[in-house]
């Protein structure tokens, strides 16, 4: 019921009043379709504006050489743009973090959904949380000055900034991400499952492994292609630990080796590089090869986990299929893994292969009881060493970051360099660039959330919309950082500025405010608009005095989660909003800014002597994030005992 029907007998006033409500109908519903629509057209023009200041680099220096050539030095003598150790470096950093989050990840999904009593889960749950709020920069600096320092002294090395430093650093990133998805999957399993399988004699353990898990391989694999899309595209942190050198590790397997990536790449070079040179050109290359391969990455995972429910189980294909083909499908995998071990780790990962089939076959020999102890060990052991690497991150933190917080340091202005004074700029900076991103994008996020849950049907036009939701929610932060500076501080002619810095951050939460604002309209009950209509109210007063209100929880948790990454966003301000030092607040919106992020950046890779201003900074930037997001936390867990339709 979207309008109300004129007929003959009625009034020629209430005629009019009746076509009043009709055209406002339309016309509201028109402003959330061009809310939804901005999404889409976002995405376009982040396509246009990097592939029209790359055109020029692929054409001079040619596709083929661009992504082939071996060497990247854009500032020798004879420049050299071939950003193939930058693919490598970028696919090494990701396929190491991949074997450090994956097992971590999905043990501990595993534990919260099969095994977590109610107690445990009310802690582990908020931990990975917190894990995924601690902002890049303070992963990248905690990796800076402690994970690096124990690689140097461990394998007693000049340095520790290695592809081993990102790869742990991504890891602990990417497992909060892997996780979450991971553990709906998991939750989705109908009970009836394991209901079957416990009745039939198996173990709990037996009917994890082998009913449980292969239901929910689908989302787990979208949560792996998830978890190497978010490392792929991070870029302070592997910027600040893996070393920054543009060469291919030789032996390839030389964890030890300092690689660069594409993000760091980006984050290294575009703040010194001359625009309209063709090193400028080539870095919008290298950032329109990172987009491909995110976008990519990021919308298998969603077509994966959007055709979850439909796709054949492969145990029925393998159940149907002759023996021989089963047994042929079956060394697939191993076969892969095998070359991608030989690729990367040589003999020696091809040895380590062959001792985890030896432990394999071992265990095949155990019995029920005791592969099922040896597992929940494990799956134990693996919760205990994430709420560890979690204790350790704000321990180090804490520790070193208490002694530098004083009346002095949070309300005066920095002095020399950061070394001395306080960060009172950086902090009113950083809530000027929330409070900016979160007005602008908030009115976009709600009313696209409402023009898909409540105007539109499932169709070619939201399956558009949903889809540049998708590519806008995958494309990597530093991405949006070099489209903020091309468009907003270039072509608009803004200029290096608050404003620019937040559209910019506003660009990158709308997904996130869309996502969560549309699932707390669906949590709302259809009978409640179903009885507010049937009591004459037309669409939009139902969803302005019934629905909105009701899922207003909801909102503001996605607005909250938006508002803590917002806070600790360093990339997407990097061209577009930040300084490092200033001594006074801006006195206009077109004036740059301070930041937290940028300014702990800053300290940990420029300014020596820094040490306790450093890890002051990174305390205040934290507990800002951190609190923000536990206010999150408990607003959802308030109102979720709370909230009785």
């Amino acid at each position: 019921m979207n309008t109300i029907p004129i007929t003959p007998d009625l009034s020629e006033k209430r005629q009019r009043q009746i076509s009043f409500f009709n055209l406002k109908e339309k016309v509201i519903e028109s402003l959330w379709l061009i809310c939804a629509l901005f999404s889409v057209l976002t995405v376009i023009f982040i396509l246009l504006f990097l592939f029209k200041d790359s055109y020029l680099g692929f054409v001079q220096i040619g596709i083929l050489p661009f992504l082939t050539g071996m060497t990247w030095n854009p500032v020798a003598a004879i420049p050299s743009y071939g950003i193939a150790p930058l693919i490598v470096g970028t696919l090494l950093v990701t396929l190491g973090s991949m074997v450090i989050a994956v097992p971590l990840s999905i043990g501990t999904a595993v534990y919260i959904s099969e095994l977590a009593p109610p107690r445990v889960k009310l802690i582990i749950k908020p931990a990975i949380e917190l894990l995924a709020g601690i902002p890049s920069v303070v992963y990248g600096f905690f990796g800076l000055m402690v994970m690096t320092n124990w690689l140097r002294v461990l394998f007693d090395q000049p340095s520790g900034e290695s592809w081993l430093a990102g790869s742990l650093l991504l890891g602990i990133m990417a497992l909060p991400t892997i996780t979450s998805v991971a553990e709906d999957a998991i939750r989705s399993v109908p009970q009836e499952y394991r209901e079957g399988s416990l009745a039939v004699g198996a173990t709990r353990w037996q009917t994890i492994s082998k009913v449980v898990v292969p239901a929910a391989l689908s989302g787990i694999t979208a949560a792996i292609i998830l978890g190497m899309g978010r490392a792929i595209g991070e870029t302070m942190a592997v910027m600040m630990v893996t070393g920054n050198s543009a060469v291919i590790p030789s032996p390839i397997f030389n964890v030890l080796s300092p690689v660069r990536t594409l993000t760091g790449t980006l984050g290294i070079e575009m703040g010194e590089v001359a625009s309209g040179s063709l090193h400028y050109h080539a870095l919008f290359g290298v950032a329109v090869v990172l987009l491909l391969i995110t976008l990519i990455v990021n919308l298998g995972a969603v077509l994966i986990l959007k055709r979850l429910n439909a796709q054949r189980p492969a145990s029925m294909f393998l159940k149907n299929a002759p023996a021989l083909v089963r047994r042929g499908l079956k060394l697939v995998p191993l076969l892969v893994v095998t070359v991608i071990i030989y690729a990367i780790g040589g003999i020696i990962g091809v040895g380590l292969l062959a001792c985890a089939g030896v432990l394999w076959l071992v265990a095949q020999r155990l019995s029920p009881k005791t592969a099922q102890r040896i597992a929940f060990f494990f799956l134990h052991l693996g919760v205990g060493l994430v709420l560890l690497v979690l204790g350790i991150i704000l321990f180090d933190i804490v520790s070193h970051g208490l002694p530098a917080i004083s009346w002095e340091f949070l309300t005066t202005a920095p002095r020399d360099l950061g070394r001395a004074g306080g960060i009172f700029p950086a902090i009113v900076g950083t809530l000027y660039l929330v409070a900016g991103s979160i007005l602008f994008a908030l009115p976009f996020g709600v009313g696209a959330a409402i023009y898909l849950n409540e105007y539109r049907m499932e169709g070619y036009l939201t399956q558009m919309i949903r889809t540049g939701i998708d590519l806008l929610n995958g494309t990597p932060s530093i991405v949006f950082g070099l489209f903020g500076f091309t468009f907003l501080v270039l072509y608009l002619d803004i200029g290096v500025s608050m404003l620019a810095g937040q559209l910019t951050l506003g660009l990158m939460v709308l997904p996130t405010i869309i996502r969560t604002t549309e699932e707390a309209l669906k949590n709302v009950p259809s009978s409640l608009r179903e009885g507010s209509l049937a009591l004459g109210a037309t669409r939009w007063q139902t969803i302005s005095r019934v629905v909105l209100p009701s899922a207003v929880a909801g909102i503001i948790t996605g607005t909250i989660l938006s508002i803590g990454r917002a806070a600790g966003e360093t990339a997407p301000i990097l061209f577009t909003a930040v300084v490092f030092s200033q001594r006074y607040l801006p006195s206009s919106i077109l004036d740059p800014v301070m930041a937290l992020p940028y300014h702990l950046f800053i300290l940990s890779t420029n300014v020596p002597d820094s040490s306790q201003n450093r890890y002051g900074t990174a305390l205040v930037l934290i507990m800002l994030v951190i609190g923000i997001y536990s206010i999150a936390i408990y607003l959802r867990n308030h109102f979720q005992n709370t909230l009785r339709y």
